[in-house]
C-alpha cells in the first residue's frame, strides 16, 4: 500500500539480493558457538564474547555491534536475537521479493561507501522500482551507516525529510 507511505528510506541496502556480498552466515554462526561461563560480570563477559567473536568478525565496531545484543537472563549470558530462526531464514533475508509495481513517492538509498550493499550495478533496479529514487553514500561509513558516521547520517536523513 504505497499511498501509507510518505517517503521512504533505505539504509545500505538496495532491491536486489545481497547474498553474495554478506558475511552474516558467518557472524551468525560465530555468535552461536560463543560460550561464556555462568556468573561473569557484564564487562567480563562482553569481553570473552568479543575475543571469541574476533577471528571471524574483524571489524571491532561491527563486534561491538553485534555485542550489544549479549544480554544477562537469568545468570546467563545470551543472544537478544533468535539466532536460529536468523539462520534459518537468512536466505529469506538476503534475497528481495520481487515486485512489478514501483513505489512513486520520494526514496532516498543512503549507503556507506566502504559497503558493497549499494551499487552501481543496482541503480537500474533501483530506479525501475523506486523512479524518484536518490542514492547516496556517506564517504567512510560501512555497512551500519548510522554507527559509523552518526552526524553525516543524520544529515542526509533530514535534509531527506520534509522541515515540521
Amino acid at each position: 500500500q504505497p499511498d501509507l507511505v510518505e517517503r521512504l528510506i533505505s539504509v545500505d541496502i538496495s532491491p536486489i539480493s545481497t547474498a553474495s556480498v554478506s558475511e552474516f552466515s558467518a557472524y551468525i554462526s560465530a555468535m552461536k558457538s560463543v560460550k561464556i561461563p555462568d556468573g561473569l560480570s557484564r564487562s567480563a563477559a562482553r569481553q570473552l564474547a568479543d575475543d571469541q567473536l574476533r577471528p571471524v568478525v574483524q571489524l571491532p565496531q561491527l563486534r561491538q555491534f553485534l555485542l550489544t545484543n549479549l544480554v544477562e537472563a537469568e545468570g546467563r549470558y545470551i543472544w537478544r536475537v533468535n539466532l536460529e530462526a536468523i539462520s534459518r531464514h537468512l536466505a529469506d533475508i538476503l534475497n528481495f521479493p520481487v515486485f512489478h509495481k514501483p513505489y512513486p513517492g520520494p526514496t532516498l538509498f543512503l549507503g556507506g561507501s566502504n559497503s558493497p550493499y549499494i551499487s552501481s550495478k543496482d541503480y537500474p533496479e533501483i530506479q525501475r522500482l523506486f523512479p524518484k529514487a536518490d542514492v547516496q553514500h556517506i564517504e567512510g561509513a560501512g555497512h551500519i551507516v548510522h554507527q559509523d558516521k552518526f552526524e553525516e547520517f543524520m544529515t542526509a536523513v533530514l535534509n531527506f525529510l520534509p522541515p515540521p
